[in-house]
């Protein structure tokens, strides 16, 4: 999706940077990993499909990706890129995928994805930060996602009736995480592929999402422009 071409965020818990042609290789190393496989419901691609799918991940209407990056101890006015999403600061992504409602023409539901890759840095709060830093963006930036998702719709309005997250039934510690920011399970048992279903509960709203920041202690989010090494910022 379009709407975060150019766009960084920075917040204490971490740093979200659009996923680049340059970060390829470090994700689709993470992705042999059995482990992550399975935790994302997910085939090992080759390296030429990955390429392809992070230029889907970065141009389609109902795709909207960043990659997460360990925080940064000052939000600079803008990144450049390769200095604070360098292969050894990069640690996953976080995901949101559009589709259309079966009872709302002009209606949608948002399905998230969330990786942290290295084991090392589960359970330390990467996670949790990652999301809320990514759904404040989402309520924050709610009508550019929205006016380029319908347009491959052909419809004159949409709303986001619904954010829900698919996981695998014994992944315990994300089901925690999720629980903990406002997702309710759906009262069904695993689907065919093992993963259970939780929705976000109530109005997601900016205070909403600003309030699950300061809960958890996450400060300071700000967006800046990220822009490629020899390039001037033209903002």
């Amino acid at each position: 999706m379009l709407v975060n071409q150019g766009t960084a965020i920075s917040t204490s818990g971490v740093t979200l940077v659009p996923y680049e042609k340059s970060h390829v290789i470090t994700y689709h190393d993470w992705m042999k990993d059995e482990e992550i496989q399975i935790a994302t419901a997910s085939e090992p691609l080759s390296l030429d499909e990955e390429y392809a799918m992070q230029q889907s991940w970065r141009s389609d209407h109902d795709k909207l990706t960043f990659i997460a990056c360990l925080p940064i101890d000052k939000a600079p006015k803008e990144l450049l890129a390769g200095t604070i999403d360098s292969p050894d600061l990069m640690i996953g992504d976080v995901n949101l995928f559009l589709s259309a409602a079966d009872e709302d023409p002009e209606g949608c539901i948002g399905e998230l994805e969330l990786m942290i890759a290295p084991p090392s840095l589960r359970r330390r709060g990467y996670g949790r930060a990652t999301v809320l830093t990514f759904l404040h963006y989402i309520e924050t930036h709610l009508e550019e996602i929205l006016d380029e998702y319908k347009k491959g719709q052909a419809v004159d309005k949409m709303s986001l009736l619904q954010l829900k997250v698919k996981i695998g039934s014994k992944n315990e510690n994300s089901i925690k995480l999720f629980k903990s920011i406002g997702f309710i399970m759906v009262d069904e048992g695993p689907n065919y592929f093992g993963e259970v279903e939780l929705v976000f509960e109530g109005f997601l709203g900016e205070e909403r999402t600003k309030g699950l920041l300061e809960t958890y202690g996450i400060e300071g989010y700000s967006e800046m422009p990220y822009v490629e090494a020899g390039k001037e910022c033209l903002r």
